[in-house]
């Protein structure tokens, strides 16, 4: 038994504990609750007509529906990670005393094994998966998860000292955090998120936490290139990686090289694109001390990406189509366009999350030869696109997601790239960015 982990549920046995969301990522902390015996709510917006029945059965109270927040009585409340900390309901609970915390500010207090997170506008995921990748490779028990999908906490009592907890971490996670892990990654920062975040300051100042409270022992990787994260400084070491310049990772001559010493050729990495060889960087810096140079070259020869990231869906007629449906930001979108040598078909656009666009104009005129547009953004990319210098693709404003995938696909011929990298958020039409790369993928099957 973890004894920081039964402490801890012991001591809020007691306790009134309101859980806010009872979405997938928040049911096994609910269970786990109701286990050490703790007086539950469940607080949902959903109303209970609309509710699944996995909710039903998890056997906590039930606050749901508009009003769900209203006079909310809680010694104790775990805010889901979307809800902002200063939330006018949550600063009436803590009016009230009660104290706000979340999944996981509560596991990084009773891990009992090493941490490792990452966090960044773009390529955390992939990053993160890296990162685990190269471990378990190594050798080592490794528990994957945060922003990911995997709720951690539950899986504490199973971890072992000597294991790692390779976390990936948003801004709003990291929020009110007060706790880092031991090795901290931070990719690159950009603009994204303002629609929850009330400026780009506080978006930046989440990300902080991240290594605000590590101790001097403690491992920082940050991005040389990036203008915000370059001048970040930690408590602890500080490694920066570099593709453009110089930092204790960077590249020389097609090699990754670490401390001048070359690890990685270049044409090893499986996976598309400039933005990979970043990741790869920030990584293998990550795993310093922990994992061999072999096995680093090792995982960049198999690992094949992660779902929704560039992911060759099919050939068909010579034509190839790709499913970048994480590229939720115009950051994302750059990225995905530069990771092939030829100009492509881009299918693009959805909810609007009040990013500016403007820097996704001349990019899509560089790299793009025809241009699928649906969703709230698609005017914003229009117009960024117009107002850009340089040679224009064809624009088609199509309206919604399935009918700009489906004229991108009538239009491409053999030799083509069909790319769907949308530079916005899913919430237009899907649930996620998972549901809209899956939804993709069954209409690009059915050709």
């Amino acid at each position: 038994m973890n004894s920081a982990f039964d402490a801890y549920f012991t001591s809020i046995k007691g306790k009134k504990i309101a859980v806010l969301g009872l979405g997938v990522s928040n049911r096994p902390l609910v269970r786990l609750l109701l286990e050490y015996g703790c007086d539950v709510t469940g607080c949902d917006r959903t109303p209970l007509e609309k509710l699944d029945q996995e909710v039903l059965d998890l056997g906590c109270k039930l606050q749901v529906g508009d009003g769900y927040l209203d006079n909310l009585q809680a010694d104790l409340v775990f805010r889901t990670p979307g809800m902002h900390p200063g939330n006018p309901a949550l600063e009436a609970l803590r009016s009230r005393g009660a104290k706000i915390t979340s999944e996981m500010e509560v596991f990084f207090e009773v891990c009992p094994c090493h941490t490792i997170a990452v966090t960044g506008s773009d390529g955390k995921t992939t990053t993160t998966t890296l990162i685990s990748e190269m471990l378990k490779a190594a050798g080592y028990t490794v528990w994957l998860g945060g922003n990911i999908g995997t709720p951690l906490l539950p899986l504490c009592r199973r971890m072992k000292p000597e294991d790692y907890a390779v976390v990936e971490l948003s801004s709003f996670q990291l929020m009110d955090m007060e706790r880092s892990p031991q090795r901290a990654v931070v990719t690159n920062l950009a603009p994204n998120h303002l629609d929850v975040h009330k400026d780009m300051d506080e978006y930046v100042d989440a990300k902080k936490n991240i290594f605000r409270f590590q101790k001097d022992t403690d491992l920082l990787v940050l991005n040389a290139d990036n203008e915000i994260t370059k001048s970040f400084t930690g408590n602890g070491v500080t490694r920066k990686f570099s593709r453009l310049g110089v930092g204790e990772a960077m590249v020389s001559d097609g090699i990754v090289c670490r401390d001048g010493e070359k690890v990685l050729p270049v044409a090893d990495i499986l996976i598309p694109g400039v933005h990979n060889i970043e990741n790869y960087m920030a990584a293998m810096l990550a795993v310093e001390g922990l994992v061999d140079d072999e096995t680093i070259r090792s995982v960049a020869k198999t690992f094949g990406g992660v779902e929704h990231r560039i992911e060759l869906v099919r050939i068909k007629d010579g034509i190839r189509f790709y499913n970048d449906s994480i590229a939720s930001s115009p950051s994302r979108t750059i990225a995905g366009l530069r990771s092939f040598p030829e100009k492509v078909i881009l299918i693009a656009g959805g909810y609007d999350k009040h990013i500016p666009y403007d820097v996704l104009g001349p990019e899509i005129c560089a790299h793009v030869k025809k241009l699928f547009l649906g969703g709230a953004t698609g005017p914003l990319i229009r117009a960024a696109v117009e107002q850009s210098t340089g040679e224009k693709p064809e624009i088609v404003d199509c309206g919604n997601f399935e009918a700009a995938v489906r004229a991108a696909a009538a239009a491409a011929e053999s030799g083509d790239v069909v790319l769907m990298s949308p530079a916005s958020a899913a919430f237009d039409q899907f649930k996620n960015f998972m549901v809209r790369g899956e939804f993709y993928k069954k209409l690009v099957m059915e050709l």
